[in-house]
């Protein structure tokens, strides 16, 4: 876990009275949270006792517990906010409550309080490919503040099977530590854990296979344009139902809406969000994808290095700049940013190529989104997978490497 993260934490904690780490299950919550023991109390609603006497005395509960305490998987029993709001009006000392939540708290139905201005929410990513290589990940903030230089290209000849490693591997802890076999045995393990025992927590579904199914169908389509009507139809379901399931699945962190950037000006945008799993290694294991299809399919593979690019920079905003904003950018002449990045009105914009090779002329999707930014385009990079550093026929654009996402 990265050391930004946790220090954001720990501020968060010296003037907010509660603050809850947001994330998928097994990305790390519990462990960063319990390393503020022994000042903190630690309780968890994953035991199946506490999480009764939780739901059947709200006040009583949490009147019981220490002070201050880590409250682990808040989402199972989210009618507890409301009693914790009224402790904190009692008593708005900060610190009080750290809490931990894998699903998505503001979207459940059962909600019980917001604690809208008592609570500050911190996200927390499966483990970026700069942390597994326990580097400080400073490529989004060198890119938001114009330090990408050019640089000559490294004697070392690509390594397009490393890559394809890192994508396929994804950032789930457990997953990261074992072969890649043992690896799709732990994705699948891990979804099916999730649909016999998180869906419920979150909302009504009436068949939990059928998240699975669609789960399958986004992982075959990780990185393309969301379209409710096409999975309405391979899935035999009504349109409802498909976004019943798809905002289940968003609330357990398991997928991501991408929007579409448009501004007043750009009359030629298509509106449609993408979709992204949130972590490339249980697309992979979903999709049957593996190191071998980084050349043997190429454009699939493609797709997938595109969410796993996403993700990293996502998550590294976590770390360095929690206010920006993300989308894609597409037009009907199917000119395409793979990733908008805004804050106000600055954008930069991020391209990804899976080739080793670039030229000045590349970055057709950067040239289109500085023109419809004019003033405001603070610049952009086209990742790819060789070892060069170039300019493009773009200002402030530039080619570079994937590896600088984790080893700057």
């Amino acid at each position: 876990m990265s050391a930004p993260l946790r220090e954001a934490v720990r501020v968060a904690l010296t003037d907010t009275p509660v603050v809850c780490l947001l994330g998928p299950r097994q990305a790390g919550k519990t462990t960063l949270a319990r390393q503020f023991e022994p000042e903190y109390g630690y309780v968890t609603l994953d035991d199946p006792a506490t999480l009764a006497f939780a739901q059947t005395d709200l006040a009583g509960f949490v009147a019981a517990l220490p002070d201050p305490v880590i409250l682990d998987e808040v989402q199972r029993a989210p009618e507890l906010l409301r009693a914790i709001k009224l402790s904190v009006d009692r008593d708005r000392r900060p610190g009080r409550f750290l809490l931990t939540g894998s699903a998505n708290l503001l979207e459940l139905p059962r909600l019980g309080d917001s604690l809208a201005g008592r609570m500050e929410m911190v996200d927390l990513q499966p483990l970026t490919a700069a942390e597994q290589a326990r580097k400080p990940g400073r490529f989004l903030n060198a890119l938001l503040e114009g330090k990408l230089k050019p640089a000559l290209p490294s004697a070392v000849e690509p390594d397009v099977q490393a890559l394809a490693r890192c994508v396929v591997a994804g950032g789930f802890p457990e997953a990261v530590q074992r072969t890649p076999e043992r690896a799709r045995a732990w994705h699948r393990q891990y979804l099916r854990a999730m649909l016999e025992r998180d869906v419920r927590d979150v909302a009504r579904v009436r068949d939990p296979l059928e998240i699975s199914r669609l789960l399958e169908l986004l992982a075959l389509r990780t990185a393309q344009l969301l379209n409710v009507s096409t999975l309405t139809n391979e899935l035999d379901l009504r349109r409802e139902t498909v976004e019943h399931y798809f905002s289940v699945c968003e609330r357990l962190f398991l997928v991501r809406r991408l929007p579409a950037w448009h501004t007043n000006r750009a009359t030629r945008l298509i509106k449609a969000p993408k979709v992204h799993l949130v972590d490339s290694g249980l697309a992979a294991t979903l999709s049957g994808l593996d190191t071998d299809d980084a050349i043997a399919q190429r454009e699939r593979f493609g797709h997938l290095l595109e969410t796993f690019v996403v993700q990293q920079l996502i998550a590294q905003a976590g770390w360095t700049a929690p206010e920006l904003e993300f989308s894609h950018y597409r037009d009907k002449d199917q000119v395409e940013v793979d990733l908008v990045i805004s804050r106000g009105r600055d954008v930069w914009g991020v391209e990804v190529k899976a080739a080793t090779t670039v030229t000045t002329s590349d970055g057709a999707g950067l040239r289109r989104l500085a023109e419809q930014c004019g003033e405001y385009f603070r610049g952009g990079a086209l990742l790819h997978a060789g070892n060069a550093t170039v300019k493009l026929a773009v200002e402030n654009c530039l080619a570079v490497p994937l590896a600088r996402l984790w080893d700057m």
